[in-house]
Parts: C-alpha cells; structure tokens; sequence
C-alpha cells in the first residue's frame, strides 16, 4: 500500500481505495485480519484518527468487520438478492450452487396472535403453526425466520417437513398454488438472542423482513418474519422510467 501524502487526495480515502483494491483482487482474502489502527499510522506517519476514519468507513460499506477484542477482518462477499420475484431461501440457495438447511427452534400449533388477524384474514377462533428456523447456507447460519401459517392451509405439516423448503411442501403435498407476495424492508440491528443464533455481535447490523403471502386465491397463506446477517447481505432492485 502506498500513501502519496502530497495528493491532493484525502489520506483517509486513498488508505480506503488501498484496501478496496486488494480485497477486490483477492489480495486480502475473507476473514483476513488486518493490521492494527496504530499500525497503520505508524507505518505511513499519519494520525491514528485519518486510520480510524477509513477503516470505519469500509465497516460501514461492508468491505471490513469488527470483532470486539481481536481486531478488524475482511468480511465475505456479500449474498446479491433481488426484490424481484418470489422464491423460498432454500430455492434461492440452490440457484446458487449451495447447500440449503435449517435448525428448527420451535414449532407449535397456536391460536392466531391478535396483531396477525388482519394480515392472514383471521380470527381468535383460527389456529396457525408458528415456527422458528435458523437457515443455513453451506452451514454458515445467514438468517432466522418466524413462519405463521393458517392450519386449514398446513395440510399434513410436520417438524419433518421443515428441513427443506416450506414452499415446496405447499405445492407439492396440499395442492395449493403460490402466486404472490408483499413484503416490507427494514434496517436494524441484532439483539442479543439474534446475534447468538446467527454467529454475529450483539449490535451487528441485520436486514428484517416481513412478507405475506399469496396463493392463486388472493388468500394470505403465509405471514413470515426474517432477519438477515447484514454483513451477507445486500438487497438488489431494478428499477425503469
């Protein structure tokens, strides 16, 4: 890496365009550890402050990570996942070329929460399966979804099933047929119990999902809650005047 310190060109942004490079021509591998804030400075003669300023810069666009206690790493390429079209995380996994699996943390058979009514056109009378997973992409966890599907749409529904894709299993043993989805987006942060499950920091940034979905009937078959690592990934929309 080379400072030219009488660029007109910011330090801090030639040590980002530095860094950029070589992650980006495999120099700097995934999960490489860099050298310290004061390591750089001393290497260059600059301000630990001009460091700070670009290495924050790269966590923040998700070039580099932090662990608390043991320094800052390069952060795996990032999961590109586009808004269009409706597909289930294992389908989306096999398109990728990867290994699709999950853990399941809870399946119960429950009244329809209140706050779910208007969303799956419920009411306190209806029973849903609620279920948690943690998804699985070649068995790096990627994210937790909370599923709630109406009873009278689960068919034969069993833990059994929910190792692969639900999706499948919708229109493969019930014989409904799955058309549409909305769904709404939302940057957070992960709490505690989130950051345990995904392997990531307490803090960590995590894209939440909510989506409802549609069969061919216009009815709500699925209302499903995601959270997804942040530093895996990024959401991908295309857009036309």
């Amino acid at each position: 890496m080379f400072i030219d310190k009488q660029s007109p060109i910011p330090m801090y942004h030639q040590i980002m365009e530095n860094l950029k490079k070589q992650i980006e021509d495999g120099t700097l591998a995934p999960d490489t550890l860099i050298p310290s804030e004061r390591e750089y400075a001393e290497r260059f003669g600059i301000s630990r402050m001009t460091v700070r300023q670009a290495l924050s810069n790269l966590v923040n666009e998700g070039y580099l990570y932090r662990q608390k206690g043991k320094g800052t790493f390069v952060s795996r390429e990032k999961f590109e996942q586009p808004l269009q079209g409706l597909t289930s995380f294992t389908e989306d996994m096999r398109q990728r070329g990867l290994k699709a699996s999950s853990e399941l943390l809870d399946f119960n058979k429950i009244a329809c929460p209140a706050h779910l009514f208007s969303s799956l056109q419920l009411a306190d009378s209806d029973a849903v399966f609620e279920l948690k997973r943690i998804r699985f992409a070649n068995d790096e966890p990627m994210a937790i979804e909370t599923s709630y599907i109406p009873e009278k749409f689960a068919g034969t529904l069993t833990k059994e099933h929910l190792t692969g894709s639900l999706y499948e299993y919708i229109e493969n043993h019930t014989g409904l047929a799955i058309a549409h989805a909305t769904q709404e987006l939302e940057a957070n942060v992960a709490t505690k119990g989130e950051a345990h499950l995904l392997s990531i920091t307490t803090g960590a940034p995590v894209l939440s999902i909510t989506r409802t979905t549609y069969l061919q009937n216009d009815l709500p078959f699925e209302y499903v809650l995601s959270v997804y690592r942040g530093d895996r990934y990024k959401l991908i929309h295309t857009m036309e005047r």
